[in-house]
Formats: structure tokens, C-alpha cells, sequence
């Protein structure tokens, strides 16, 4: 027979088992707990725990609601058109490039600036601007390149329909995505600048409309009151506050600013950046979740961006990111530029060019290009005179002199950028070798001075003049003359081993206010 275990009397006159009940009894406090039920609650906690019950459910569907409405948003395109990627960045820790795209296409909501017809294939790209974000979080540059640049596109695949096309030289940079999508752009600026963009982000004309009436308008200065009937845009002189239509026509107009051309278009959109940062930063924005919801509503509705960025906790870790960033180390600058040979209308890379890329490539802050210059206080001092044992000079032989403008000196380029090659040749010539020639090279890891017989003494002034050690330079039975061999190792300046950043590189940043120029020819009188 079974026994059953219950607290039920087992007979009668057999009291019921009551000593679980007994024991909790001891203690007040346990025994009030384990019998108070929502019947006996008081009535201000029946509404506390209700109230808190419709927050939380209202939290939960309230987040859920605007992370599949953003994520719904965006729209997305491959990061590259056929290259490879060497590198994968850590979007919260590593440093990070994003490419930054304006397009000019007339499709739906733009069909107003417009035909289809004046926008062909994925569009031009009115805007590129490469956001370059430093791997310690302290500093952003932005770099702009001109549409009218001369550029050399590298063979691009459509990534959607498979079709390839073969690479083109001196090529207008804003033509690079028309053809086989924003990932060829991509390619193009790596090419370029000898970086590798992690993500990019190209927004339309629409997106600046809505954006600029999301955040109230933006505060632009002008020097005088302008009107460009291409653009539409008429402003006074002075402070104004543009947004919509006016916001767009600031950003898009050539003709308004500095001498009518793309470099004082260039510096009016760094002006507009500039101040749409201060005012998100100054009203609190990134840090207001009502106004930052409705930002980024505007944003990812107006946004395409390539795969590694299609999602909302990716965007928000790059905001993240941006928002502790001083202002005053928001560095805004133009791609160093010089009128194109081929045609005057056009641009082309100035020598300055390859040494402002490869100051980014060694991460040098542009706004502080000598703070890095300080010598570590754990350096070895060098012996002083007087406890260095004198050496017995060797007697050596005296070279015949020689006339630098008759000397034979080829530069031969393997750097990987095409920029290096007019830069050396005119410091050659500037050292006073007047007879240089040009030679195209395989790219090459170090810098060498060749010379071939009797040509020794013209060699080591050669590798002087630049600060190339003794040991790389040697003869050569293949080279008359002297030959000047550039490799990756001497991306920018005139002396080996330095990294030069062009003079007055950084057109403003973040914290300046600074008043656009107007064109002389479209001043109006107020």
C-alpha cells in the first residue's frame, strides 16, 4: 500500500502535518512574504507595477518599431567593383575611410533638378569626399576631390549584371560610377590615394533638402549678396540660414563662389559641413533621441550604402564614435590640384597631392602636422664632442669638375602614384640638372640612385641633393647617365625618409566660421 504524503489528517482524531507551516511562522517577515498575493497588495504598488508593465511593453515595441523602420530604410550597393580588399577594420576600434558620395541622378524625388537624360547609367557623382577617422577617435579629416579632376579609372565589374569594363585613363573622377556602380568610385579613390575605403555612403539631392529642414536650417556667411540663375541661389551678403531648396542650391552651385570653378564650390560644401556639424554637437543632437530618431529617419530614407554598413547598430557605432571628437580636429580639405595639361577646363593631381596622401597614409594630424616631431625622452643622446675620439680623415681624390646642366638623370617612377613623377623632376631640375627625362617603371619597394661608367661622382650629388643614403646607390652597365629609381619608400616630398605635408593643406575646420567668397560676376546689388 502506498502512503500518501499530504498535510490531509491520516485518521481520525490524527492532526493534519503542520510543521513547513510551524516553521515559517517563526519568522515574521518570511512568512508575511510567502503569503502576500496580488489580492493583498496596496493599492499604489498595484499601479506602480502596472504602470511599469505598459512602459516597458510601450519601450520594447517603440525601439522595435524604429529599428525595422530604419533598417527597412536603407538601401545597399557593393563596396568594390572587382578589386580586393587586404585589410578588414574594426568599425568601433580600427581607423576607419568612408567615401562620401553626392549623386546627380534625376530619378524620383529629383526628377525636378532634370531629365533622366542628365544623369545616364548610376549617375554622376556630384560630390566625393573621403571622411577619414583616426584609430585613436581624436581627430577626422575630409577630403574632397574636384569632379573636374583627370583621373585613371581601373577595370570596374558591374557587381549587379556581371559586365565588365576596362580601365580608362584621364577620365573625370565623377564619371567613375556611371558606368559600373558606385564600387568602381570606390576603386577609383583607393587607386588614387594608395588607401583602402572600408565603407562608403551617397546620398541624393533629396537628402540634403530633408536633412537641412530636419536640424532647422544651417547658418552660411557670404562676402556679398549673389544670384546664380543656374542654381537658383540668391543669398544676401552676410550670415544667412539656409534649409530645402536654399541648402541644396548652396551645395550644388559652380558659378557662386571664389572664381566660378569647382574649388570654390569645394570650399562652400566644406563651409555647409562645418557648420551642420557645430549645430548638431551644439543643440545636443547625437545625444537626444527624439531629434536623433527624426535625423536618422531623414538619413536612411535618403541613403545608400554598401553591405558592411546595412545596419542600424553599424551606423550607430560610427556615431558613436564621431560625437566625443573635438570640432577644432574636424579637418576639411581640398585634393591639391593643378589645371590639366590635356585641357585647361580639367584638373589633374599637383604634385603636393601624392604628399598629402601619403601623410594620411602615416596618419599624421593635419591640423598638428610637427607634433609628432618631438623626440622621444628615451632616445639615446648622441656622445658629445668631447668624448668622441677623433677620426683620421682619408685622403681622397679630388673628382674633376662637371656641369650639372649636361648631365644625363632619368627619373624612373615606382612609387605606385603618378603624381611622384613631376615632383621629383622639377626638385631635379630646381638642384640644377637641367637635362632630366622620364621613364615609366615597376612599382618597387626601395629607392635606388643608378649610374652607370663615370657618371659616380653625379650619382652621389644626385642621391645628396635628396638624402638618399650611400648604400643605395650603385652602377649599373644598363643605365647611361644616372638614374633616379623611386620606390614606395619615398611616397612624398623631396627628402627620403620624411613625411612633408603641404603647406596650408587644411582649407577649415569643424570650428571655424568661415564667409565664402562670392564670384565677382554674380554679385548682386541688395
Amino acid at each position: 500500500m502506498v502512503r500518501r504524503r499530504d498535510n490531509r489528517a491520516q485518521g481520525p482524531g490524527t492532526p493534519a502535518r503542520s510543521e513547513p507551516a510551524a516553521r515559517h511562522a517563526e519568522d515574521s517577515r518570511l512568512g508575511a512574504a510567502r503569503h502576500l498575493n496580488v489580492r493583498h497588495m496596496p493599492t499604489w504598488l498595484k499601479v506602480t507595477t502596472a504602470v511599469v508593465a505598459v512602459v516597458l511593453a510601450g519601450g520594447l515595441a517603440f525601439a522595435g518599431y524604429w529599428y525595422f523602420r530604419l533598417q527597412s530604410n536603407i538601401s545597399t550597393s557593393a563596396l568594390g567593383a572587382g578589386s580586393s580588399r587586404t585589410d578588414t577594420t574594426d568599425d568601433a576600434t580600427g581607423r576607419l575611410q568612408i567615401l562620401i558620395l553626392g549623386s546627380d541622378t534625376r530619378d524620383g524625388k529629383n526628377s525636378n533638378y532634370g531629365s533622366t537624360a542628365d544623369s545616364t547609367g548610376y549617375g554622376n557623382s556630384d560630390v566625393m569626399m573621403l571622411m577619414d577617422i583616426s584609430e585613436d577617435n581624436k581627430r577626422v579629416n575630409v577630403i574632397s576631390f574636384p569632379r573636374d579632376l583627370l583621373v585613371d579609372i581601373p577595370k570596374c565589374t558591374d557587381q549587379k549584371t556581371g559586365k565588365q569594363y576596362p580601365a580608362r585613363t584621364g577620365i573625370m573622377i565623377n564619371e567613375a560610377m556611371k558606368e559600373a556602380g558606385i564600387g568602381c568610385a570606390v576603386d577609383t579613390v583607393n587607386k588614387l590615394t594608395g588607401m583602402e575605403v572600408d565603407h562608403f555612403m551617397m546620398a541624393d539631392f533629396n537628402a540634403v533638402k530633408e536633412l537641412s529642414n530636419a536640424v532647422g536650417g544651417v547658418s552660411v556667411c557670404i562676402s556679398d549678396a549673389v544670384y546664380d540663375p543656374d542654381s537658383r541661389l540668391r543669398l544676401p551678403k552676410g550670415t544667412s540660414q539656409v534649409q530645402g531648396e536654399q541648402a541644396l542650391a548652396f551645395l550644388r552651385t559652380r558659378h557662386a563662389f571664389g572664381d566660378g570653378g569647382d574649388l570654390g564650390r569645394i570650399k562652400a560644401q566644406q563651409g555647409f559641413l562645418s557648420s551642420l556639424t557645430r549645430k548638431i554637437k551644439d543643440d545636443g543632437t547625437l545625444s537626444n533621441p527624439a531629434k536623433l530618431l527624426n535625423i536618422a529617419d531623414v538619413i536612411t530614407k535618403n541613403l545608400t550604402v554598401d553591405e558592411g554598413l546595412a545596419s542600424v547598430p553599424s551606423m550607430i557605432t560610427i556615431a558613436n564614435r564621431l560625437k566625443s571628437i573635438d570640432v577644432g580636429k574636424v579637418a576639411f580639405v581640398a585634393m591639391p590640384t593643378i589645371p590639366a595639361t590635356s585641357d585647361p577646363n580639367r584638373l589633374e593631381a599637383a604634385p603636393a597631392a601624392a604628399q598629402l596622401f601619403a601623410a594620411l597614409r602615416k596618419d599624421v594630424d593635419l591640423t598638428d602636422p610637427d607634433g609628432k616631431a618631438t623626440p622621444s625622452p628615451s632616445a639615446t643622446p648622441a656622445p658629445s664632442a668631447s668624448s668622441t675620439p677623433k677620426a683620421t680623415p682619408k685622403p681622397t681624390a679630388t673628382a674633376a669638375p662637371y656641369d650639372k646642366a649636361l648631365q644625363p638623370i632619368t627619373v624612373a617612377n615606382g612609387t605606385g602614384s603618378a603624381t611622384r613623377t613631376q615632383e621629383i623632376v622639377e626638385a631635379v631640375v630646381a638642384g640644377g640638372f637641367t637635362q632630366v627625362g622620364q621613364l615609366e617603371a615597376d612599382t618597387t619597394a626601395k629607392t635606388m640612385v643608378y649610374y652607370g661608367p663615370e657618371f659616380a661622382d653625379v650619382a652621389a650629388d644626385v642621391a645628396a641633393l635628396f638624402g638618399i643614403p650611400a648604400a643605395q646607390v650603385a652602377p649599373s652597365s644598363g643605365v647611361a647617365g644616372v638614374q633616379l629609381y623611386l620606390g614606395s619608400d619615398f611616397p612624398s616630398g623631396t627628402k627620403y625618409g620624411k613625411t612633408t605635408v603641404p603647406k596650408d593643406i587644411v582649407n577649415q575646420t569643424a570650428g571655424d566660421t568661415v564667409c565664402q567668397r562670392a564670384n565677382p560676376e554674380l554679385i548682386v546689388q541688395q
